[in-house]
């Protein structure tokens, strides 16, 4: 095995990454839920097909566009789960939780000004019920398990566009419309439009996602399990950037992944 070792953009190169990537995420999902709601007055049904559409082809894009520097994370479980695998040091994990809940109210602001709104107003869009939360545990854990079995199965580059056809089916098959991530979950709070989410909602839905998570990293562990190699092996999640790497490294389940030792979402 040969050791080579690639320059790391520094932590605050990575958590402006994250920031902005958090923030585009935010602006996608709230503008293109207001661009809906004012060009489909009153079909519901089509309002939820021209945001996901638009999600899910943003969401591919905005990875594509600041993956190579912080992992494209924007998302604290998916964060939590890369440490806990050990693809991120937990100190650095910490740091890259309030970037992404910053950047997720930033975009959400943005989003309001964009399309000449109030810059902040709270959302009254109540959905805790016990079907959508159910329905947010199994859209955090399905997109843990998605994530995190590309990378142990050596199909990391997939990630992006599977990432973003995951969530853009996931609107539909949910009764939530899969938030699946906490800092999304706070940023949707702060805009009272068609993907808004009451305060008084946000809580629970936060909970569920975490014990998706959960559920979610179990699930790794069982169909994808480490190898010898180590734990670095579940680090490079969406997309590879550089960090320390080593050339040939273990195959897993028969696969030959890049092996890199920084998470990625």
């Amino acid at each position: 095995m040969t050791d080579t070792t690639v320059d790391q953009p520094p932590l605050v190169r990575r958590l402006v990454a994250e920031a902005l990537g958090s923030a585009l995420l935010a602006a996608l999902v709230i503008g293109s839920g207001i661009a809906a709601q004012r060009l489909s007055p009153g079909q519901v049904g089509l309002q939820l097909v021209e945001n996901a559409a638009a999600t899910a082809a943003g969401l591919y894009a905005i990875i594509l566009m600041v993956g190579p520097v912080s992992g494209a994370h924007f998302n604290p479980v998916v964060t939590v789960v890369d440490a806990a695998f050990g693809g991120l040091p937990w100190r650095e994990a910490a740091a890259y939780l309030p970037a992404q809940v910053a950047g997720c109210v930033g975009g959400a602001i943005l989003a309001n000004l964009m399309f000449d709104s109030s810059a902040v107003s709270i959302s009254t869009h109540h959905r805790a019920s016990g079907a959508h939360l159910l329905a947010e545990v199994v859209a955090t854990a399905g997109l843990t398990l998605l994530i995190f079995s590309l990378v142990r199965s050596g199909r990391a580059e997939r990630a992006p566009a599977a990432v973003g056809a995951y969530i853009g089916a996931a609107y539909w098959f949910t009764s939530s419309t899969s938030f699946a991530n906490p800092a999304i979950s706070v940023g949707r709070m702060f805009s009272d439009t068609f993907a808004g989410i009451a305060p008084a909602s946000a809580p629970a839905f936060i909970a569920a996602q975490l014990v998706g998570g959960a559920v979610g990293y179990g699930l790794v562990r069982l169909l994808y399990p480490a190898t010898p190699a180590g734990p670095t092996q579940a680090a490079d999640v969406l997309l590879p950037h550089p960090a320390t790497a080593t050339a040939d490294p273990a195959p897993v389940n028969g696969a030959n992944p890049t092996h890199l030792s920084r998470g990625a979402s």
